[in-house]
């Protein structure tokens, strides 16, 4: 009876003996399921997507890196992210007419659709690098969690951003968001980890600030931020070591050189990524550019390649354009300073936004995390603050850096000591998990419960929140399968070409409403209100081009029954 009645506490001791032997491997093998999932998901959807608004101009443009090395096309960005795409696409043996001159958003019509390339490999192609580097992402936020809080925070950390619905969507499109906010992450990983060796890691910060920047320009908004926090590591390290404590001038000095030869790095890899493209630097200042005024004018003194500031320039132009928006129902024109938290309220996990405000909470009460808060949360703040004033209200694809930096602080939760903290951090942690899981592989779309889930998420956000053209695919499908042979019309807003995908369908907005009968499939961005887009990039009905919602499309709808949705972003109407 004694020793049956020993037995399961051997049994206990013996398995967590086993467990505290192997504990590296299964660390390792939970990274490896994590990111596995993530792969999973990312592929998925992915393989399913039609091609996003912006994804076209991106795809070409790395086409023409590769046929012409040349940089004229998409010029407001830096080439560097679409230097990544381009190492998915040259596996394709991609094609491009020669001479073809036509603007940006032709030029990816062109390439996915009309030069003789096979759209779906190459589109999946284009996205395979991004879903690399997000996976390395996602191994940069665990090592910088694990840094602060140790494996169990890392692994909460891993766990937040590969289950995070918006990292997950973006993630799997060749586009810009994604790679330039773990960009910025990783520098400032790195510059936190320049408390212990500053020689080795402030260069490569500066490496990955320069890619950053050499991704999307927006990134220089937080050298305000990395450089005085490089002084600070370095100022830690030299301390550290018991050098330099009676000059403080000194090693403020010394923090400064370090901290200047990081952004001359960064700097450098800028041109190089400009020079990989073409050795030359063959540029033209396209004719028509506004002259900068005030501030901008600063512009025309940084340190970078022509085609560069003249990019700046072009993006200038296009943050100066009446943009006309939605939120929770509201249409307005111009941008709503807090339309990127409000969105993120919308698009977050509930569990991931609870923990996010905790793990910052802890970040800033508790006394050894405390020097890792300024290098956390201020990067996060200030990019915040930027999208609030800046950056227009097309989605929360301009805050993909909050999930990532947001994880990293989330893990500080697991050193609060009491067991009912931990247990509530897996309980929530699991709930946005689940959360994300249910989405599953409608990630673009995602609202969480709050918001009534991704079927209702058009009623508070639009744009690449809801209805970026990804949906093209699976209304083909939809149409073949239940609708063969009835007569259809489409209002759809993206970049997709829906003859491609056998869809045979007329724009109801060319002829008179009386003339409008049988099937009507609009996207949701079209049925809420469109962009109003200066370069053209309307929604595209059954073969030309239409404004967005109008008075007409309206009345259409209103005089339409709705018969079902597809993807969350479109909806077929039955029209008598």
């Amino acid at each position: 009876m004694t020793t049956d009645g020993l037995q399961p506490s051997m049994d206990t001791s013996k398995w967590i003996a086993w467990v505290r032997r192997h504990q590296r491997w299964l660390l390792a093998g939970a990274v490896i399921a994590l990111l596995t999932q993530m792969a999973i998901a990312m592929i998925t959807t992915a393989v399913e997507q039609s091609p996003t608004i912006d994804e076209p101009v991106y795809v070409g443009t790395a086409v023409v890196y590769l046929e012409e090395h040349s940089l004229r096309y998409n010029p407001e960005h830096p080439p560097l992210g679409k230097l990544i795409i381009a190492t998915g696409v040259a596996f394709t043996d991609p094609k491009v007419a020669p001479g073809f001159n036509g603007h940006e958003w032709e030029l990816g019509k062109h390439v996915v659709y009309e030069a003789g390339n096979d759209p779906e490999r190459l589109m999946l192609f284009a996205r395979l690098p991004v879903i690399l580097l997000t996976l390395l992402f996602g191994l940069v936020v665990f090592a910088f969690a694990s840094d602060l809080a140790g494996r169990a925070g890392g692994l909460l950390a891993l766990t937040l951003v590969t289950f995070s619905p918006d990292v997950v969507a973006h993630g799997s499109l060749a586009t810009l968001d994604v790679p330039v906010a773990g960009f910025l992450l990783t520098s400032v990983w790195l510059v936190w980890r320049a408390r212990r060796s500053p020689g080795l890691y402030l260069p490569l910060a500066g490496l990955a600030l320069g890619a950053a920047t050499a991704t999307k320009v927006l990134s220089l908004v937080a050298v305000p931020v990395l450089i005085p926090l490089a002084v600070l590591s370095v100022w830690h390290a030299r301390r550290a070591r018991g050098l330099d404590l009676k000059t403080p001038a000194l090693l403020i000095g010394r923090g400064l050189l370090a901290a200047a030869g990081m952004a001359l790095i960064a700097i450098a890899v800028v041109w190089v990524s400009y020079l990989v493209v073409d050795p030359r630097l063959r540029w033209e200042t396209p004719e028509g550019m506004q002259p900068l005024h005030g501030m901008r004018t600063l512009v025309d003194w940084l340190p970078f390649p022509q085609p560069l500031r003249d990019g700046m320039r072009f993006q200038f132009e296009l943050e100066d354009h009446v943009w006309h928006n939605f939120l929770f129902g509201r249409h307005y024109t111009g941008s709503l300073w807090y339309y990127g938290p409000a969105a993120l309220l919308v698009k977050t996990p509930l569990g991931a936004l609870a923990i996010w405000l905790a793990g910052a909470a802890v970040l800033l009460s508790v006394r050894r995390l405390r020097p890792a808060a300024p290098y956390v949360l201020l990067p996060t703040a200030l990019l915040m603050a930027t999208a609030m004033v800046i950056v227009r209200d097309n989605g929360v694809r301009y805050l993909a850096f909050a999930p990532m930096f947001l994880a990293v602080a989330a893990a500080a939760v697991v050193v609060v000591r009491r067991r009912w903290v931990k247990a509530a951090a897996v309980l929530v942690v699991a709930f946005a998990a689940v959360s994300s899981l249910m989405t599953f592989p409608y990630y673009l779309p995602y609202s969480n419960e709050a918001f009534g889930g991704p079927e209702n998420t058009h009623r508070y956000l639009l744009d690449s929140n809801v209805d970026w053209g990804q949906d093209l695919g699976r209304l083909a499908d939809r149409l073949k399968k239940d609708y063969a042979g009835e007569r259809t019309w489409l209002v759809y807003q993206g970049s997709g070409l829906p003859s491609h995908y056998g869809i045979d369908a007329a724009d109801p907005l060319t002829v008179p409403s009386d003339q409008v009968h049988g099937v009507l499939a609009v996207s949701d961005s079209a049925v809420l209100g469109a962009f109003d887009d200066p370069m053209g990039r309307g929604g595209t009905g059954g073969g030309g081009q239409t404004g967005g919602a109008t008075g007409d499309l309206a009345a259409l709808i209103a005089g339409s029954t709705p018969v079902e949705r597809v993807g969350h972003s479109m909806t077929i109407y039955r029209r008598p």
